[in-house]
Protein backbone atom coordinates (compact mmCIF):
# COMPACT_ATOMS: atom_id res chain seq x y z
CA UNK A 1 0.00 0.00 0.00
CA UNK A 2 1.39 3.37 -1.00
CA UNK A 3 1.04 6.11 1.43
CA UNK A 4 1.25 9.70 0.23
CA UNK A 5 2.50 12.48 2.33
CA UNK A 6 -0.21 14.53 4.00
CA UNK A 7 0.68 17.71 2.13
CA UNK A 8 0.54 15.98 -1.21
CA UNK A 9 -2.78 14.35 -0.30
CA UNK A 10 -4.17 17.71 0.52
CA UNK A 11 -3.31 18.94 -2.96
CA UNK A 12 -4.55 15.85 -4.72
CA UNK A 13 -8.03 15.77 -3.11
CA UNK A 14 -9.21 19.08 -4.56
CA UNK A 15 -8.05 17.97 -7.95
CA UNK A 16 -10.00 14.73 -7.58
CA UNK A 17 -13.07 16.65 -6.48
CA UNK A 18 -12.75 19.05 -9.38
CA UNK A 19 -12.37 16.19 -11.76
CA UNK A 20 -15.40 14.43 -10.32
CA UNK A 21 -17.39 17.66 -10.53
CA UNK A 22 -16.40 18.18 -14.14
CA UNK A 23 -17.32 14.61 -14.94
CA UNK A 24 -20.67 15.02 -13.17
CA UNK A 25 -21.41 18.23 -15.08
CA UNK A 26 -20.51 16.51 -18.34
CA UNK A 27 -22.66 13.53 -17.49
CA UNK A 28 -25.54 15.82 -16.52
CA UNK A 29 -25.22 17.65 -19.81
CA UNK A 30 -25.15 14.38 -21.71
CA UNK A 31 -28.16 13.10 -19.74
CA UNK A 32 -30.08 16.29 -20.41
CA UNK A 33 -29.30 16.02 -24.10
CA UNK A 34 -30.44 12.38 -24.07
CA UNK A 35 -33.64 13.27 -22.22
CA UNK A 36 -34.29 16.18 -24.56
CA UNK A 37 -33.64 13.98 -27.57
CA UNK A 38 -35.95 11.29 -26.19
CA UNK A 39 -38.61 13.90 -25.48
CA UNK A 40 -38.33 15.23 -29.00
CA UNK A 41 -38.50 11.69 -30.36
CA UNK A 42 -41.63 11.00 -28.32
CA UNK A 43 -43.24 14.23 -29.47
CA UNK A 44 -42.41 13.35 -33.06
CA UNK A 45 -43.80 9.85 -32.53
CA UNK A 46 -47.00 11.27 -31.00
CA UNK A 47 -47.35 13.73 -33.86
CA UNK A 48 -46.77 10.93 -36.36
CA UNK A 49 -49.34 8.74 -34.57
CA UNK A 50 -51.85 11.59 -34.61
CA UNK A 51 -51.29 11.98 -38.36
CA UNK A 52 -51.64 8.23 -38.82
CA UNK A 53 -54.86 8.23 -36.76
CA UNK A 54 -56.10 11.16 -38.81
CA UNK A 55 -55.33 9.35 -42.05
CA UNK A 56 -57.01 6.17 -40.75
CA UNK A 57 -60.12 8.13 -39.76
CA UNK A 58 -60.20 9.85 -43.13
CA UNK A 59 -59.74 6.49 -44.83
CA UNK A 60 -62.62 5.00 -42.81
CA UNK A 61 -64.81 7.97 -43.66
CA UNK A 62 -63.93 7.68 -47.34
CA UNK A 63 -64.61 3.94 -47.26
CA UNK A 64 -68.04 4.48 -45.63
CA UNK A 65 -68.83 7.22 -48.16
CA UNK A 66 -67.68 4.94 -50.98
CA UNK A 67 -69.96 2.14 -49.79
CA UNK A 68 -72.88 4.55 -49.48
CA UNK A 69 -72.25 5.89 -52.98
CA UNK A 70 -72.05 2.34 -54.35
CA UNK A 71 -75.42 1.54 -52.75
CA UNK A 72 -76.89 4.66 -54.34
CA UNK A 73 -75.39 3.67 -57.70
CA UNK A 74 -76.90 0.18 -57.41
CA UNK A 75 -80.29 1.69 -56.56
CA UNK A 76 -80.05 4.16 -59.45
CA UNK A 77 -79.08 1.35 -61.80
CA UNK A 78 -82.20 -0.63 -60.83
CA UNK A 79 -84.35 2.52 -61.08
CA UNK A 80 -82.87 3.41 -64.49
CA UNK A 81 -83.66 -0.08 -65.75
CA UNK A 82 -87.26 0.34 -64.52
CA UNK A 83 -87.56 3.76 -66.17
CA UNK A 84 -86.09 2.38 -69.38
CA UNK A 85 -88.68 -0.41 -69.45
CA UNK A 86 -91.40 2.18 -68.91
CA UNK A 87 -90.01 4.32 -71.72
CA UNK A 88 -89.93 1.31 -74.01
CA UNK A 89 -93.54 0.49 -73.11
CA UNK A 90 -94.64 4.09 -73.58
CA UNK A 91 -92.84 4.16 -76.92
CA UNK A 92 -94.87 1.18 -78.06
CA UNK A 93 -98.06 2.77 -76.75
CA UNK A 94 -97.19 5.99 -78.57
CA UNK A 95 -96.84 4.08 -81.81
CA UNK A 96 -100.24 2.45 -81.28
CA UNK A 97 -101.81 5.82 -80.44
CA UNK A 98 -100.41 7.35 -83.59
CA UNK A 99 -101.84 4.47 -85.60
CA UNK A 100 -105.21 4.93 -83.84
CA UNK A 101 -105.18 8.67 -84.55
CA UNK A 102 -104.63 7.88 -88.17
CA UNK A 103 -107.83 5.83 -88.13
CA UNK A 104 -109.97 8.42 -86.29
CA UNK A 105 -111.13 10.13 -89.43
CA UNK A 106 -112.03 6.76 -90.97
CA UNK A 107 -113.99 5.72 -87.86
CA UNK A 108 -115.75 9.08 -87.72
CA UNK A 109 -116.85 8.76 -91.33
CA UNK A 110 -118.26 5.33 -90.55
CA UNK A 111 -119.94 6.01 -87.20
CA UNK A 112 -121.77 9.19 -88.16
CA UNK A 113 -123.94 7.49 -90.82
CA UNK A 114 -124.58 4.70 -88.32
CA UNK A 115 -125.86 7.18 -85.73
CA UNK A 116 -128.09 8.85 -88.30
CA UNK A 117 -129.61 5.46 -89.16
CA UNK A 118 -130.04 4.68 -85.45
CA UNK A 119 -131.83 7.99 -84.91
CA UNK A 120 -134.14 7.34 -87.87
CA UNK A 121 -134.89 3.88 -86.49
CA UNK A 122 -135.66 5.35 -83.05
CA UNK A 123 -138.03 7.88 -84.61
CA UNK A 124 -139.82 5.15 -86.56
CA UNK A 125 -140.05 2.94 -83.48
CA UNK A 126 -141.71 5.71 -81.45
CA UNK A 127 -144.24 6.35 -84.21
CA UNK A 128 -145.15 2.66 -84.36
CA UNK A 129 -145.11 2.14 -80.59
CA UNK A 130 -147.98 2.65 -78.16
CA UNK A 131 -148.85 6.37 -77.93
CA UNK A 132 -147.58 7.15 -74.42
CA UNK A 133 -145.61 10.31 -73.63
CA UNK A 134 -145.52 11.03 -77.35
CA UNK A 135 -144.68 14.72 -77.02
CA UNK A 136 -141.79 14.06 -74.67
CA UNK A 137 -140.37 11.24 -76.78
CA UNK A 138 -140.67 13.10 -80.07
CA UNK A 139 -139.03 16.19 -78.57
CA UNK A 140 -136.14 13.97 -77.51
CA UNK A 141 -135.75 12.73 -81.07
CA UNK A 142 -135.95 16.28 -82.47
CA UNK A 143 -133.30 17.40 -79.98
CA UNK A 144 -131.01 14.57 -81.07
CA UNK A 145 -131.56 15.42 -84.71
CA UNK A 146 -130.50 19.03 -84.03
CA UNK A 147 -127.55 17.79 -81.98
CA UNK A 148 -126.23 15.75 -84.89
CA UNK A 149 -125.93 18.93 -86.97
CA UNK A 150 -123.87 20.83 -84.39
CA UNK A 151 -120.15 21.18 -85.08
CA UNK A 152 -119.28 22.24 -81.51
CA UNK A 153 -120.34 18.88 -80.01
CA UNK A 154 -117.94 15.97 -80.10
CA UNK A 155 -118.76 12.71 -81.80
CA UNK A 156 -118.47 10.92 -78.45
CA UNK A 157 -121.05 13.22 -76.84
CA UNK A 158 -123.46 12.73 -79.75
CA UNK A 159 -123.12 8.97 -79.43
CA UNK A 160 -123.59 9.14 -75.66
CA UNK A 161 -126.81 11.15 -75.98
CA UNK A 162 -128.13 8.80 -78.65
CA UNK A 163 -127.46 5.66 -76.61
CA UNK A 164 -129.01 7.41 -73.60
CA UNK A 165 -132.23 7.90 -75.59
CA UNK A 166 -132.24 4.22 -76.52
CA UNK A 167 -131.75 3.32 -72.85
CA UNK A 168 -134.74 5.47 -71.87
CA UNK A 169 -136.91 3.70 -74.46
CA UNK A 170 -135.64 0.35 -73.22
CA UNK A 171 -136.54 1.24 -69.62
CA UNK A 172 -140.14 1.95 -70.64
CA UNK A 173 -140.57 -1.77 -71.29
CA UNK A 174 -139.98 -2.75 -67.66
CA UNK A 175 -141.53 0.07 -65.65
CA UNK A 176 -145.02 1.14 -64.63
CA UNK A 177 -146.17 4.74 -64.48
CA UNK A 178 -149.19 7.02 -64.59
CA UNK A 179 -149.39 10.51 -66.03
CA UNK A 180 -152.08 13.01 -66.98
CA UNK A 181 -152.97 13.62 -70.62
CA UNK A 182 -155.76 14.96 -72.86
CA UNK A 183 -157.20 12.34 -75.22
CA UNK A 184 -159.72 12.60 -78.02
CA UNK A 185 -162.31 9.91 -77.21
CA UNK A 186 -165.49 9.68 -79.32
CA UNK A 187 -164.95 13.22 -80.65
CA UNK A 188 -164.60 14.55 -77.11
CA UNK A 189 -161.47 15.78 -75.34
CA UNK A 190 -161.07 14.06 -72.00
CA UNK A 191 -158.63 14.89 -69.20
CA UNK A 192 -157.52 11.44 -68.12
CA UNK A 193 -154.93 9.51 -66.15
CA UNK A 194 -152.93 7.27 -68.48
CA UNK A 195 -151.66 4.03 -66.93
CA UNK A 196 -148.72 2.38 -68.67
CA UNK A 197 -147.77 -1.18 -67.74
CA UNK A 198 -144.40 -1.51 -69.42
CA UNK A 199 -145.22 -2.03 -73.08
CA UNK A 200 -147.80 -4.71 -72.30
CA UNK A 201 -150.79 -2.48 -71.78
CA UNK A 202 -151.82 1.17 -72.00
CA UNK A 203 -155.03 2.33 -70.27
CA UNK A 204 -156.83 5.56 -69.51
CA UNK A 205 -159.33 6.57 -66.86
CA UNK A 206 -160.94 9.85 -65.91
CA UNK A 207 -160.46 11.13 -62.37
CA UNK A 208 -164.04 10.18 -61.44
CA UNK A 209 -163.62 6.76 -63.11
CA UNK A 210 -166.65 7.48 -65.29
CA UNK A 211 -164.68 6.57 -68.44
CA UNK A 212 -162.10 3.82 -68.80
CA UNK A 213 -160.42 2.35 -71.87
CA UNK A 214 -157.29 0.83 -73.35
CA UNK A 215 -155.14 1.26 -76.43
CA UNK A 216 -155.83 -1.34 -79.09
CA UNK A 217 -152.58 -2.11 -80.93
CA UNK A 218 -154.46 -3.75 -83.81
CA UNK A 219 -156.90 -0.95 -84.63
CA UNK A 220 -154.50 1.73 -83.34
CA UNK A 221 -157.37 3.31 -81.41
CA UNK A 222 -158.55 3.87 -77.87
CA UNK A 223 -161.24 1.34 -77.00
CA UNK A 224 -163.67 2.09 -74.14
CA UNK A 225 -163.99 -0.52 -71.37
CA UNK A 226 -167.34 -0.62 -69.62
CA UNK A 227 -166.85 -3.60 -67.33
CA UNK A 228 -166.85 -2.50 -63.67
CA UNK A 229 -164.23 -5.06 -62.72
CA UNK A 230 -161.86 -3.68 -65.37
CA UNK A 231 -162.47 -0.12 -64.16
CA UNK A 232 -161.56 -1.19 -60.62
CA UNK A 233 -158.40 -2.94 -61.83
CA UNK A 234 -157.32 0.16 -63.77
CA UNK A 235 -157.99 2.32 -60.71
CA UNK A 236 -155.93 -0.09 -58.61
CA UNK A 237 -153.11 0.03 -61.16
CA UNK A 238 -153.11 3.84 -60.99
CA UNK A 239 -152.80 3.69 -57.20
CA UNK A 240 -149.95 1.19 -57.47
CA UNK A 241 -148.12 3.38 -60.01
CA UNK A 242 -148.49 6.37 -57.67
CA UNK A 243 -147.21 4.21 -54.78
CA UNK A 244 -150.42 4.82 -52.87
CA UNK A 245 -150.86 1.09 -52.28
CA UNK A 246 -148.52 -1.88 -52.24
CA UNK A 247 -147.84 -3.68 -55.54
CA UNK A 248 -150.43 -6.36 -56.29
CA UNK A 249 -151.65 -8.61 -59.10
CA UNK A 250 -153.72 -6.82 -61.76
CA UNK A 251 -156.29 -8.65 -63.89
CA UNK A 252 -156.48 -6.58 -67.04
CA UNK A 253 -157.22 -7.27 -70.68
CA UNK A 254 -154.09 -7.09 -72.81
CA UNK A 255 -153.70 -7.54 -76.57
CA UNK A 256 -152.61 -11.03 -77.61
CA UNK A 257 -149.29 -11.37 -79.50
CA UNK A 258 -149.62 -11.49 -83.24
CA UNK A 259 -148.20 -14.23 -85.42
CA UNK A 260 -146.92 -13.28 -88.84
CA UNK A 261 -148.62 -15.67 -91.27
CA UNK A 262 -146.68 -14.54 -94.33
Amino acid sequence: MIRLPAARWALTLPMILFTLTAVSVALADDLERVVTAETDRLELAQASQQRIDQVVNQTDDLEAEYKQIMKQIDGLTVYNDYIQRQLDSQGGELVRLRESLGQVSVIERQIMPLMIRMLAGLDQFINLDQPFLLEERRERVDGLRALMERADVTLAEKFRRLTEAFQIENDFGRTIEVYKDALLIDSANLEVNVLRLGRVGLYYQTSDASATGRWDTITQQWVPLSDSSTRNQVRQGIRIARKQVAPDLLLLEVPAPEVDGS
